[in-house]
């Protein structure tokens, strides 16, 4: 009987280690998806498809999103940071903006500041100094434009990422 208590007791602490691995090991690797690692700008270049018309290649919606994140990194990269975001951000801005057709930016409006006009302004300025922007492929066009989202992650030195293109923000 104590033999079969011992041999469950083994199986249990085997099963618990192997448990405690996998979920260490989930935690701590992650696949490499979309911008996970900011790449460095001159590489970012290469990751902007278009056609011969400037027209983006991007198939949906996240991928033209994608690509736009990766031109206002290309565009700005003095103010970008590489790297993981710090623990405690200075500011996180969301910004709605729409772009046209033909790749203009129409529009761009806060959804969500912690009032630092120096990074709104930052953030702003980023995207419009980045337009204009690849064409939206047509099919991803409502209304003669397309309407995305972005969030400026700005460290204490006033640099910014991009949540589309940022790396995992550090624990602290």
């Amino acid at each position: 009987m104590t033999s079969i208590l011992l041999n469950r007791s083994c199986r249990f602490n085997a099963c618990s280690l192997l448990l405690i691995m996998m979920l260490s090991t989930g935690c701590s690797s992650r696949p490499l998806v979309r911008g996970d690692a900011t790449p460095a700008p001159s590489a970012i270049a290469s990751n902007i498809e278009t056609t011969r018309d400037g027209t983006s290649t991007a198939a949906s919606p996240s991928d033209y999103k994608l690509a736009v994140a990766n031109r206002i990194v290309e565009v700005n990269s003095t103010k970008v940071f590489i790297g993981k975001p710090q623990a405690l951000l200075r500011s996180v801005i969301v910004i709605k903006y729409a772009i046209d057709a033909n790749g203009s930016l129409i529009r761009s409006d806060i959804l969500r500041s912690n009032r630092d006009r120096e990074n709104e302004n930052t953030a702003l300025a980023a995207l419009k100094k980045t337009a204009p922007f690849p064409k939206p492929a047509t099919q991803l066009l409502k209304q003669g434009k397309i309407e995305l989202m972005e969030t400026w992650l700005f460290n204490n030195d006033g640099r910014f990422q991009l949540r589309t293109v940022a790396e995992p923000q550090s624990a602290e």
